[in-house]
């Protein structure tokens, strides 16, 4: 990662803890009974985590993970619209399988679910309309990806997969990713035990999932995750001091 994008990685990141210190001080509320069970320097470390995760949170990610796709030399938009343009049969089968994963009647298979869309090769055509959290143009060859919370519900998951059929239908050349940017079960892609997702992706197996450390080294390259996690515990060497001091 160059040295401007590192600083510009951190200069996010930095805004974000001060955005939320800055709560923390507001928002501050004297609770003698809990300082005496946990001590104040637990509860202040709870309450800025809890506000961190606000101020950390859509934008941020976008923001950083944008930096780091141009610094690898790619184009990079965020919150990219395409109108797709699609047979209409290809849309009733996106609904027909959203439908059916809602319900449980089918469990999530991304490769048959794709061959079953693209196989529509005549007919009406309808228009939608697609926002991607990023677009990453490099050697002609877009990218557009749905990042989402790390934790995401059920509709939410549900609007990835759907906006993620439909760029397919309209150009199956397209890469297109549903994003986690760090795995809350651990390290590794096995680790991640959010049930939710399940019934609409196999967030183990389909390979348009990408988790964690897989996310970030998609977008940025080899050790691209390893290298955020030095920025992050840079900045917290500041973090730590200014809490203490609260």
């Amino acid at each position: 990662m160059k040295k401007e994008t590192r600083n510009a990685v951190s200069n996010i990141l930095k805004e974000c803890v001060d955005n939320t210190l800055k709560r923390i001080k507001k928002d501050a509320t004297h609770r003698p009974f809990h300082e005496a069970l946990l001590s104040k320097e637990l509860l202040m470390a709870s309450a800025f985590e809890r506000s961190f995760s606000t101020s950390f949170g859509q934008r941020a990610v976008e923001e950083i993970s944008q930096r780091i796709a141009i610094d690898r030399g790619a184009e990079c938009v965020r919150q990219k619209e395409t109108q797709v343009n699609i047979y209409k049969g290809a849309l009733d089968e996106i609904t027909r399988i959203m439908g059916d994963l809602r319900e449980g009647l089918k469990t999530p298979d991304w490769n048959a679910e794709i061959k079953k869309i693209c196989a529509f090769k005549k007919g009406d055509t309808v228009v939608q309309r697609v926002i991607s959290d990023l677009w990453i143009k490099n050697n002609n060859h877009e990218t557009f990806i749905s990042i989402k919370t790390v934790k995401p519900n059920l509709d939410q998951t549900e609007i990835a997969k759907r906006d993620l059929l439909l760029l397919k239908a309209d150009d199956p050349t397209r890469n297109v990713i549903f994003g986690l940017f760090y795995n809350p079960g651990g390290e590794e892609r096995d680790d991640y035990n959010w049930t939710i997702p399940n019934k609409i992706f196999n967030m183990l197996q389909d390979d348009c999932v990408l988790i964690g450390a897989d996310y970030w080294n998609f977008i940025g390259g080899r050790n691209t995750y390893s290298d955020l996690l030095e920025i992050f515990s840079e900045i917290g060497e500041s973090t730590r001091e200014q809490l203490k001091r609260l």
